[in-house]
């Protein structure tokens, strides 16, 4: 099981130093990363992307999967690579914890001017962390998915390539 945790922010700078400290929060093993990413949509509403690439995926298919749904969340491009599986995998998506109302909440979250911190965690020490990201004043956007609907993600992932 995974949790996808997605921390809006009205300050790039803001998301920027949050995203840090979720990075200090793996070295403490307060949270184990399965991806993270900082997104920030620019006053033009260009979406931009940075992930630590020692961080992401513990497998290729883990970072494949994260790299997917960072590409569905917020339309990144090159998404369009994958042609019709984009269909199956939206069908996926709808019936784990990725649906189109969570989808629609981070549409909302990340307006022109503001940023977001993604994080897709196998574990986490919820207290802990919680306390740690408090400072820095984000909205929080959770859902989680199952072993098996990451598995069949990954699967169709697989089958699109």
């Amino acid at each position: 099981m995974s949790d996808l945790i997605v921390i809006g922010y009205d300050d790039p700078d803001n998301a920027r130093r949050a995203y840090e400290q979720v990075q200090r929060l793996q070295q403490d093993f307060i949270v184990e990363l399965r991806g993270l990413a900082v997104v920030h949509v620019d006053a033009d509403g260009k979406t931009h992307v940075d992930t630590p690439q020692r961080t992401v995926g513990a497998s290729a298919a883990g970072g494949a999967l994260f790299g997917l749904l960072i590409g569905l969340l917020f339309f990144v491009p090159g998404m369009a690579l994958l042609g019709g599986a984009i269909g199956a995998l939206m069908g996926k998506l709808n019936k784990s914890g990725i649906n189109a109302e969570f989808r629609d909440r981070v549409e909302h979250l990340l307006t022109p001017g503001h940023s977001a911190v993604v994080i897709m965690a196998s574990k986490i020490t919820e207290d802990r962390f919680a306390d740690a990201m408090r400072p820095f004043n984000g909205v929080v956007l959770k859902t989680s998915l199952s072993d098996s609907d990451e598995k069949e993600l990954a699967e169709e992932l697989a089958g699109a390539r």
